[in-house]
């Protein structure tokens, strides 16, 4: 049996696009079962109770943080997860090559197999008690984390990207960024933001960690080292070139633990997630997942 679990809140969805997706499936043979979210958090309690079933696939049919909902609740397990790309930006399917096209991203899902991958794993340390959560694509830290805790989630429905770029420039104006003291695989180092990749894309076809791999087993570190106003804009113009990385103030390196202190906003796989100090490591071989 595969399961499908949809939201229909992403910017690409609708049920009828899911009756599709289950139609297409059904035509090839395949028992099918469906379940749309209605609030954040319910993927991940889906995904979790499906273990009980035991389903062949389980299909996760939405944006960047759908997948992650439903990676959390199958990570552990032997389930093999797949994707159909709906979202805003969807950054995990240009990183695996799945077609963002419904039919041909559930050919891609029938026609690949499991991959048994790492996944990055951030605890909220100041939380009572510590609050876990894995992420597949990256963690960010400072600037990255504010934007996203800036979006407005009305507006990202309607306008998608858009959405980021406006909480950009309006955390940009009102910019304020704190001191972050990293440890990172027992070496200490100071910035002010960081974000950690298990993957090589951000935001689309960009990239800050060019060197991370979904398949790599260590976590890619890139921090920035300024604070100023006209240090972010370099930064994200950098980014937007493929030229950060030669900046006298921006550092990379690869990492298998590390520790976060400071007050920063921390976002994970395009959603916010809380405030530092956290602790983040690479967990290997924790899910299994198609391309």
């Amino acid at each position: 049996m595969i399961v499908i679990i949809c939201n229909p809140a992403a910017k690409k969805a609708s049920e009828k696009k899911l009756e599709n997706a289950c139609r297409y499936l059904r035509d090839r043979g395949h028992e099918v079962e469906s379940f749309l979210t209605r609030q954040r958090g319910e993927a991940e309690l889906l995904a979790r109770d499906l273990l009980k079933k035991n389903p062949s696939l389980v299909l996760a049919a939405g944006g960047d943080g759908t997948f992650n909902e439903v990676m959390n609740g199958l990570a552990g397990s032997v389930i093999p997860m797949a994707i159909l790309p709906l979202g805003t930006t969807n950054v995990l399917a240009k990183e695996l090559g799945v077609p963002e096209h419904a039919e041909h991203a559930v050919d891609f899902a029938l026609s690949r197999y499991p991959h048994t991958i790492a996944l990055g794993r951030i605890t909220l340390t100041h939380s009572s008690p510590p609050v876990s959560r894995y992420f597949c694509l990256m963690a960010g830290i400072g600037f990255d984390g504010a934007v996203v805790h800036g979006v407005n989630e009305t507006l990202k429905k309607f306008s998608g990207k858009g959405a980021y770029i406006f909480s950009g420039f309006k955390t940009l104006f009102m910019l304020k960024l704190s001191g972050l003291q990293l440890t990172i695989d027992g070496k200490m180092r100071s910035c002010f933001s960081v974000l950690i990749g298990n993957v090589a894309k951000y935001g689309g076809n960009f990239s800050v960690t060019p060197d991370a791999d979904i398949a790599d087993p260590a976590l890619s570190v890139c921090f920035f080292q300024g604070k100023r106003r006209a240090d972010v804009v370099r930064y994200v113009l950098g980014i937007l070139w493929g030229r950060h990385l030669q900046f006298h103030d921006v550092s990379h390196t690869k990492a298998t633990a590390l520790e976060v202190r400071g007050s920063a906003h921390i976002q994970i796989d395009g959603d916010y997630l809380g405030m530092t100090p956290a602790t983040i490591e690479i967990v290997p071989n924790i899910l299994r997942l198609v391309y």
